[in-house]
């Protein structure tokens, strides 16, 4: 069975289309309005192997934050939705991933208890490009409380911003597809209480 889900989100700020399928091989379709946001994304479809399709229109005249935040609460919700009741899931990923200069760890465990800590992430400039620095920390929050997973992430090292960002991106696409494995050991949910 085909592990898929397709949420949309309309508010006054933003109209929000997301399929995401997590047997998926790759492929990014992804229309945000913001570029930097767009090749982050991109990374994370192709480096997790997840189909992500995500069609965006905010109020980009205003800022990126509406755009970006309000993705990461569909995509979160994407994630919750296409894991199902977690019967067979690893339920834990964690990804150490060098990124020229940047080392950056990423953990995930889709335990349903949302929890984020972003340690070690200094941004030097503004803006990586058209997207705001401030707004990676709040799409993976974002992420992290609608999908109802732990999630750490923490950079080690690195001074370019761009390769921080897409470190951090990429990490946490390979920790989330070691989480959503199926592990045919696993016959029920992995957790003592017998539920997740």
């Amino acid at each position: 069975m085909e592990r898929t889900a397709q949420l949309k989100r309309d508010t006054n700020e933003t109209q929000i289309e997301v399929v995401l399928s997590l047997d998926g091989s790759g492929k990014g379709e992804i229309d945000t309005g913001v570029g930097f946001f767009f090749h982050f994304l991109q990374g994370f479809a192709r480096h997790g192997l997840f189909d992500l399709k995500a069609a965006v229109k905010g109020d980009l005249q205003v800022a990126d934050h509406h755009t970006i935040e309000d993705l990461g609460i569909v995509l979160g919700g994407a994630v919750r939705e296409a894991i199902g009741d977690k019967k067979g899931l690893k339920r834990y990923g964690s990804c150490i991933l060098p990124m020229d200069e940047a080392l950056v760890l990423c953990a995930v465990d889709l335990s349903g208890r949302p929890y984020f800590v972003m340690d070690g992430v200094s941004f030097s400039a503004d803006r990586i490009g058209d997207m705001s620095t401030q707004m990676v920390r709040e799409f993976f929050y974002a992420v992290s409380y609608s999908a109802g997973m732990n999630l750490h992430i923490k950079v080690f090292s690195g001074h370019n911003d761009h390769h921080i960002a897409e470190g951090i991106f990429k990490s946490f696409a390979k920790a989330l597809d070691e989480a959503v494995t199926i592990d045919q050991r696993i016959k029920d949910v992995l957790s003592t209480k017998g539920s997740l």
